[in-house]
């Protein structure tokens, strides 16, 4: 790893999610140019990889086919190629040259969770390990990040615990037919999986959004039975995320916000507020994802979808 100068993230659907969340994550900590390729994409390109570049792919199963295909084109190169997966001894795994599992046991349904969540955890970790060995992140900044990290299991029991909130939400909104899904900078990869999952549970149209971007076209949709759901931590890019949660307001579009916890502001804009608790910047994706899930799980079952 300390002779790598570039990362390529590879994954599809749910994955592709977690890679878009690690470029903000491995970027940050270890100061090393990160691409995320779908993986789709990827094994039909004729792409130039440099030698000094480790290619990881993403697969909870470690036998998707796109991505399967294109770390078998990265080794034909003779790049390094790392597998995160959850199927201890999958192909992707065997073929890779080194391997990180997530061990998050079986995914029952098609829609990843857990995966996931552990997706996005090993990201960061790996991140962090990178950034120690570039000596770009600080002991002392290390050394808080993990302590943060051992509070998260308890913070997600937190919103868990809240499910009869989420549920009164899903019930206002179950009968809508589409969903935009908002955020910013790490958590705009989490509004991706948010709309990804109210589509593949309960196959209401969702489309996921940079917050910024939905005054180049989507906002014209904006209407009293079409939500939003912003994804607005109290993060560095805040104060962004509330003028275009107002923006919103101001078409009379109803909003959902997934927000920190004790945040007035969020509630005086936001229709109904999800709230988490505070945790580090980098790590909101790990708590963030959560109410989105469990949104997308009760508006399904009020649907008599087949989760």
């Amino acid at each position: 790893l300390s002779r790598i100068h570039r990362l390529v993230l590879v994954a599809c659907g749910t994955s592709w999610h977690a890679a878009i969340a690690g470029e903000y994550l491995i970027e940050n900590f270890a100061g090393v140019p990160v691409e995320v390729e779908c993986a789709s994409e990827m094994r039909y390109r004729n792409r130039p990889l440099e030698k000094d570049t480790l290619v990881v792919s993403i697969s909870q199963s470690g036998e998707t086919a796109d991505t399967l295909a294109a770390i078998r084109g990265a080794r034909d190169l003779g790049i390094r190629t790392l597998a995160i997966v959850n199927v201890v001894g999958s192909t992707i795994a065997r073929e890779s040259d080194a391997d990180i599992y997530m061990r998050a046991g079986p995914e029952i349904g098609v829609a990843s969770t857990k995966a996931f969540e552990m997706q996005v955890l090993l990201l960061t970790l790996l991140g962090m390990a990178l950034g120690r060995l570039r000596g770009t992140l600080p002991t002392a900044q290390g050394r808080k990040l993990v302590n943060e990290l051992k509070t998260i299991p308890r913070k997600i029991q937190q919103i868990l615990d809240g499910d009869g909130h989420i549920l009164h939400i899903a019930k206002k909104y179950y009968r809508c037919t589409d969903f935009l899904y908002m955020g910013r900078q790490i958590n705009f990869p989490i509004a991706l999986e948010g709309a990804l999952k109210l589509k593949e549970l309960s196959y209401i149209h969702a489309e996921g959004y940079p917050s910024a971007e939905m005054k180049h076209g989507p906002i014209a949709l904006i209407a009293p039975d079409f939500p939003s759901v912003f994804v607005v931590p109290r993060d560095p890019v805040f104060d962004k995320n509330v003028s275009n949660m107002e923006e919103i307001k101001a078409r009379k579009g109803p909003i959902i916000a997934v927000a920190t916890a004790g945040d007035k502001e969020v509630a005086r804009t936001a229709d109904d507020v999800i709230y988490i608790p505070r945790t580090s910047d980098w790590l909101y994706p790990l708590l963030t994802v959560v109410p989105l899930q469990l949104l997308a799980y009760h508006i399904a079952v009020l649907r008599g979808c087949d989760v």
